[in-house]
């Protein structure tokens, strides 16, 4: 678990962020990726001793892929210099909620949990619905004092509370909601030292899991979008 050479690798990837550079750096690519993959691994193992439902995945099956779709951006750049997994019950797809990790050099790695799209209307509003029966209990996740020592909900959010749901309800703001998730930055300094890297993001990811379990009760009948 060399996190130095997989933030090495991604540092040299976003200065020479072209396709003959990466061809010609293969190798230090599958080696970093190895780095990064072994690191799931062991963080998989750590998240199993709380939530055994994602231990049967595999570490690559968790990953994303680096090339960029560039059809319809600004930003000719062929690849996303970073290292992003989703672990949950259901691998890397977006529902179940599961445990998010990005390492990307430059401040910008975090650790998140939660729904981050906001495109399927379905789940968007079975997690309103559920809020709505099950205010109480999504108080006592978000204002729980360990939770607030790391987390804030976010989200894309409408100004205003859409209609079919009441504007005076406990949880209006929330219900303004299109999507929930959490984030906790890192630092690169804290991408340095792998083991207390692996231990700071399975302990995160612990203190997170009753979000994400409230948000699975509520997607619970929610079927993923045949392509």
């Amino acid at each position: 678990m060399n996190t130095q050479f997989m933030m090495d690798y991604l540092s040299s990837l976003s200065e020479n962020n072209n396709r003959e550079w990466y061809h010609a750096n293969k190798d230090d690519c599958k080696k970093a990726t190895a780095e990064f993959e072994a690191f799931l691994e062991a963080l998989m193992m750590e998240i199993g001793k709380f939530d055994s439902s994602i231990l049967h995945n595999n570490p690559k099956d968790l990953t994303f892929k680096m090339m960029r779709d560039t059809r319809f951006s600004h930003d000719k750049s062929p690849y996303n210099p970073a290292f992003r997994a989703h672990i949950s019950s259901k691998g890397k797809l977006p529902v179940p909620v599961g445990y998010y990790l990005m390492i990307k050099p430059g401040g910008q790695s975090f650790l998140g949990g939660g729904l981050f799209a906001d495109m399927f209307k379905d789940a968007t509003a079975m997690v309103r619905d559920y809020i709505v029966k099950n205010g109480g209990e999504w108080e006592q996740i978000i204002h729980a004092p360990e939770f607030e020592k790391y987390f804030t909900v976010q989200g894309t959010a409408l100004k205003n509370v859409p209609a079919g749901y009441d504007k005076e309800h406990p949880q209006a703001e929330y219900l303004k909601f299109k999507s929930w998730y959490l984030e906790y930055p890192l630092t690169d300094e804290e991408l340095v030292d792998a083991e207390a890297l692996l231990a700071k993001a399975a302990e995160l990811f612990r203190i997170m899991k009753p979000f994400n379990d409230y948000l699975n009760k509520a997607l619970a009948d929610f079927q993923m979008p045949s392509r």
